[in-house]
């Protein structure tokens, strides 16, 4: 007992210091890459797996009946997901000028779903949990059609994309381990070990997420400095538009507060970590499309954890000035 406490407490620990965690595990990888250089492959997605894995574990029945009493909601929520984020990336490449191969790994993780560590974000900035959940399920679910089609539609004139292929990764790494941990919950869900193991489930997602990170930098990281100061300024660009672009959609459909803050943070934040995945399955003749992916799941992580915090002062400051009123 005394050691489910232990992980229990250890869980917490990382949940509340993510991105320093996950940033100190990309700085120790770049200048130590053997220490993450077993991430790669069929590892790198088995580990993906684990992360999304713990993330159908947290469903229920409940959570399902909230997107079907709420589904306009989901649809705007949704819909600016898979709008904003592939358009902004498509006009950072050509407005930018960025090379073939860093535009195809940008457009992608546009076009990818939304990442498991927005939900533990949501949760920090006091926004809508259920609806964060929702949002990153939905937008997971319509992934394996929608990530393809938007890759073909985007960069299919200038990358060989293969969207049989790359269907059947989504499937089988983010919708195959959602539903088994979905039906892990159902069936066990009511049992008092299986809730005590639930609360270690958040620190083992960030741990994935860090295996993820230490994997792409120990692959790419020689290229992160060799790739120039604009592959980040598109990466910072890309995601904070999403956060904008987000909120402001939030307040044009009139959310509450807590909700305009959770489709800013689902907008921006996207699952790079199956962007490198992909990138590094589908476009082997492109190495450095991974780099932009590795870029974005770095600094997503990173970037959430500061915008949360943003929130909270925002919180903070208005709670004091009603005080002084």
């Amino acid at each position: 007992m005394k050691a489910i406490v232990i992980l229990q407490a250890v869980s917490s620990w990382l949940s509340k210091w993510t991105p320093l965690f996950v940033a100190g595990v990309a700085v120790g990888t770049y200048f130590l890459p053997e220490a993450f250089s077993w991430v790669r492959g069929d590892t790198q997605t088995a580990v993906l797996g684990v992360i999304m894995l713990t993330m159908g574990m947290t469903l229920k029945g409940d959570d399902f009946r909230i997107l079907m009493s709420r589904p306009l909601d989901m649809a705007i929520g949704t819909v600016a997901q898979f709008t904003f984020m592939p358009l902004i990336a498509w006009a950072l490449v050509h407005g930018m000028g960025l090379p073939r191969a860093v535009g195809a790994g940008l457009i992608l993780v546009g076009c990818c779903p939304g990442g498991v560590s927005s939900n533990i974000m949501s949760f920090l900035c006091k926004g809508d949990v259920a609806f964060s959940v929702g949002m990153t399920t939905v937008s997971t679910l319509l992934a394996p059609v929608a990530t393809p089609a938007l890759m073909l539609w985007l960069a299919g004139e200038n990358v060989d994309v293969d969207a049989a292929g790359m269907f059947k990764s989504i499937l089988f790494v983010t919708i195959l381990p959602v539903v088994v941990g979905f039906f892990a919950n159902s069936a066990f869900g009511r049992r008092p070990a299986y809730l005590e193991a639930m609360k270690v489930m958040p620190g083992v997602a960030v741990l994935g997420l860090a295996c993820i990170v230490g994997g792409v930098v120990s692959a790419h990281g020689g290229k992160f400095l060799s790739s120039g100061i604009i592959v980040f300024a598109a990466v910072l660009l890309h995601n904070s538009l999403g956060y904008l672009l987000g909120y402001l959609t939030g307040v044009a459909a009139r959310f509450s507060r807590a909700k305009r803050r959770t489709v800013s943070i689902e907008v921006g934040m996207q699952n790079a970590g199956l962007a490198t995945v992909l990138a590094g399955r589908h476009f082997p003749a492109l190495p450095e499309a991974a780099v932009a992916s590795a870029v974005s799941c770095v600094w997503h992580s990173v970037s959430g954890a500061l915008l949360a915090g943003v929130f909270n002062a925002a919180d903070s400051l208005l709670s004091s000035r009603r005080r002084r009123d």
